[in-house]
């Protein structure tokens, strides 16, 4: 038996240092593979049950090791749709049959249909932001979509929010019951008046006059007009009535809106949305009438300039006319034990019972890594060890091959004993 032992012992240390080898082919195959995790082959011992008077040889039990979790190097492109993730997590990608995988590698371009999608051709997934929706799911996938760019082509948005804050002169007159804005009528005064631009449901830019009258000690209107409907030569009266009248107070011990005031105006924009235009920062100071910041969402109907990718993942789609809306979450994954995930063709992983649940969450929180754009991971193999490598495995492989050579030569005289 202890020859035969010997023979396997040695057959089963060369078909190990085989599996090695292959592995350092694999990982020099892959050494310019964007996001490539390096491979290893680990050995343990298998020890046979042996005598006092007798050893039996036992044999080597190799071990694929891949080393997922290691962080490569950054390399760094023009284009924004390239992503490498700094720290833990990966990316959720989509095959063919809508199998959700983790992938690192990050080279992403837009497809025919728009779906940004990497070399080997898995889709980027993600939640729908767009609509002010897209709450994910944090112990699964489901609510994952397609990252798509190609719809965002053309796009108008209409005017939500806004902001008008002002500083309104505490040492105005009253402006008296009869002639107010809110009465509409010719002559109609006011103590100070502002334009703002928004944009109705199909982009076309809509003007309103905002007037600020002054009514009581600390106590001020705010009226909103379709300037469309303004008399002409501009101003009073509209041929519609006000949009919004809202009435605000005055702390006087400092100036700021009172506690109890309305820190808002909202008013429905001529064929759009309701807009909502933020006063909580607007004060009642001894100067003149000050505009400290006027804003209005929405755009007009715009092409998609570029994309915008952030480091929590949030990717921003940029029309040419400068507005920036954010459109998807890119989503991160992780796992307990990221080593023991199983790879797949396409420098992917799949999540199995050694891996782990999978866990869904934004970049940048909660232990994720962040996200960076225009960057790519690069593979983590290096090369002189794994020529070292290549070169000790040679080594072994040929020893082993020379003990089953001497079991062989011994069997033979074994055998011509009967001669």
């Amino acid at each position: 038996m202890g020859l035969y032992n010997m023979m396997r012992t040695s057959a089963s240390g060369m078909a190990a240092q085989a599996n090695r080898l292959g592995t350092v082919a694999d990982n020099i195959a892959n050494s310019s593979t964007t996001g490539y995790k390096r491979a290893s082959m680990e050995f343990s011992s298998l020890v046979l049950e042996s005598g006092n008077a007798e050893f039996n040889s036992g044999s080597v039990e190799p071990h694929l090791r891949h080393a997922i979790s290691e962080q490569g190097g950054f390399r760094f492109t023009t284009s924004s749709t390239d992503l490498a993730i700094k720290g833990d997590g990966f990316f959720v990608v989509s095959d063919q049959d809508n199998q959700s995988l983790l992938t690192r590698a990050g080279s992403f371009v837009k497809d025919a249909t728009g779906n940004l999608v990497n070399t080997a051709g898995f889709t980027l997934m993600g939640y729908n932001v767009a609509n002010g929706s897209g709450g994910g799911v944090a112990n699964g996938t489901a609510a994952l979509e397609p990252v798509n760019i190609g719809a965002l082509a053309l796009e108008a948005n209409p005017s939500t929010q806004g902001k008008l804050f002002v500083n309104l002169p505490s040492n105005a007159a009253v402006v008296p019951v009869g002639s107010r804005p809110s009465d509409n009528l010719a002559g109609s005064s006011y103590t100070a008046k502002t334009s703002l631009v928004g944009y109705d449901n199909l982009g076309n830019e809509v003007t309103v006059d905002v007037y600020s009258s002054k009514t009581a000690a600390n106590t001020w209107q705010v009226t909103v007009f379709d300037r469309a409907g303004a008399a002409l030569g501009g101003g009073f009266p509209y041929s519609s009535g006000p949009l919004a009248n809202t009435t605000i107070a005055f702390d006087p011990a400092d100036g700021q809106l009172a506690v109890a005031s309305p820190t808002s105006v909202s008013f429905a924009v001529p064929q759009g949305a309701t807009l909502t235009l933020d006063m909580s920062q607007s004060s009642q100071l001894a100067t003149d009438y000050t505009v400290l910041e006027a804003s209005a969402d929405g755009n007009a109907p715009s092409t998609v300039d570029r994309v915008e990718i952030a480091d929590d993942g949030t990717l921003y789609a940029v029309f040419e006319n400068g507005a920036r809306y954010a459109t998807y979450q890119i989503a991160v994954a992780r796992v307990p034990s990221p080593d023991n995930l199983l790879p797949l063709s396409g420098n992917v992983f799949a999540q199995w019972v050694d891996s782990g649940d999978i866990q869904i969450g934004r970049a940048g929180s909660d232990g994720f890594g962040t996200m960076v754009s225009s960057a790519l991971e690069e593979s983590t193999v290096d090369l002189a060890s794994e020529l070292t490598t290549m070169i000790e495995s040679e080594r072994n492989y040929t020893a082993n091959s020379k003990v089953f050579q001497t079991g062989a030569e011994l069997m033979d005289v074994l055998v011509n004993l009967k001669r």
